[in-house]
């Protein structure tokens, strides 16, 4: 099994465009489609703290939900996103990479390569 981890949505096209740049080096990564099973809170927190970035950078402020639900506003706490993505992973930014070198999120794609 592979160390490296892709949270990965087959439908993004960035997402897709990391996913074969990792392959086209002859690795096989653990392909997470957090959509079909989306990441609890715990598992989200966890994430973000190995990012090392705010969690409000990994919101897809384009999303519908980003602003139905209210995360545009200044006073929305981190535990209330996390919780928001946790309910709705079409929120969540990606493709995430995770690397025995760090993580990241890959926008643009070829930004994985500095993971591998």
């Amino acid at each position: 099994m592979s160390d490296i981890t892709i949270f990965h949505n087959a439908r993004c096209s960035n997402s897709r465009g990391a996913l074969a740049l990792i392959r086209e080096r002859g690795i096989e990564p653990n392909i997470v489609d957090y959509i079909a099973t989306p990441l609890t809170a715990p598992e989200l927190a966890e994430l973000v703290e190995h990012l090392g970035v705010p969690v409000r950078e990994l919101l897809r402020t384009k999303e519908a939900a980003y602003q139905e639900l209210g995360l545009d506003q200044p006073g929305v706490s981190d535990v209330q996103i996390i919780q928001a993505v946790a309910a709705h992973p079409a929120l969540l930014n990606r493709p995430i990479v995770v690397t025995p070198k760090g993580a990241a999120l890959c926008r643009p794609p070829e930004k994985v390569l500095e993971l591998l």
